[in-house]
């Protein structure tokens, strides 16, 4: 259980996350800057940069001796876990925020010395906010989530980007497109935060990406721990929490299945 700090800590994230929830609506009636930054599809807009900005703002005001690791580069410049970091996306799926204005989140976890003390996902348009605080179970809009539950890879539906069963620079498509067949169904919502959360809450029960940055995944990996769930590598091997990783989050019962039955026989570790 965590101290009273903590909880004064989660209240004021909280706070900001949902005013910065409603700062980006507010920009729907707006024209917006798109720049790109890698190619064509990995986007920035002058959202992204307002909402990170006002959240780190507001945490350098209330907290000035934590750190802030943010994707738009308006942080802390982070070379160790060391005190407390708080770790930001601003809006997770800029490029449904663009195109569809939906399926998009605001990302924020915090840590301390690198344990995971809070984790947040604002789902902004559904208004769907999940969080956690270690050791206190994972909630959505304020309703306990259960432990996950067995279930089998049958059953199951998995979050997967068709690019990692197409020609691509990071995997061999034969190494995941057999499980497109065994499981029930193969989904894709653009947004690496809301996929993960979906796994947290039994929508999706599991997700496969090659490349993410922590700002991607260090809120939902709280709340997976939460509910039982499982996150490593592709590989099986831990995340490391500072660096960019593959990552597999599942249920527990199929990330086994998934790992040893499809992924480990064909991929190589190095």
């Amino acid at each position: 259980m965590l101290d009273e700090h903590w909880r004064q800590l989660f209240g004021h994230a909280e706070e900001w996350i949902k005013e910065a929830g409603k700062l980006i609506k507010q920009s729907f009636q707006n024209e917006i800057t798109i720049q790109f930054k890698t190619n064509f599809s990995d986007l920035v807009t002058n959202i992204d940069k307002q909402v990170e900005q006002f959240l780190t703002s507001n945490i350098h005001k209330a907290y000035p001796d934590h750190r802030v690791l943010g994707e738009e580069g308006f942080g802390d410049f982070i070379e160790s876990s060391e005190g407390t970091v708080w770790i930001i996306d601003p809006i997770d799926g800029t490029t449904n925020f663009v195109n569809q204005q939906r399926h998009f989140a605001i990302s924020v976890a915090i840590y301390h010395h690198g344990a995971g003390k809070i984790g947040m996902i604002y789902d902004v348009v559904a208004d769907e906010f999940y969080h956690c605080l270690k050791g206190e179970g994972a909630y959505l809009n304020g309703v306990k989530l259960p432990q996950l539950k067995e279930k089998k890879l049958s059953q199951s539906l998995i979050g997967l980007n068709a690019t990692w069963v197409t020609k691509n620079r990071r995997i061999d498509p034969a190494v995941l497109a057999p499980l497109v067949n065994a499981a029930r169904g193969i989904r894709s919502y653009g947004s690496a935060a809301i996929e993960i959360a979906y796994v947290a809450s039994g929508r999706l029960d599991g997700y496969i990406s090659m490349r993410l940055s922590p700002w991607d995944f260090a809120a939902g990996m709280l709340l997976i721990d939460e509910v039982g769930g499982k996150i490593t590598r592709i590989n099986g091997e831990s995340i490391n929490l500072f660096e960019q990783n593959s990552v597999f989050v599942a249920n527990p019962f199929i990330h086994e299945e998934i790992l040893h039955n499809f992924i480990l026989p064909k991929f190589d570790k190095k």
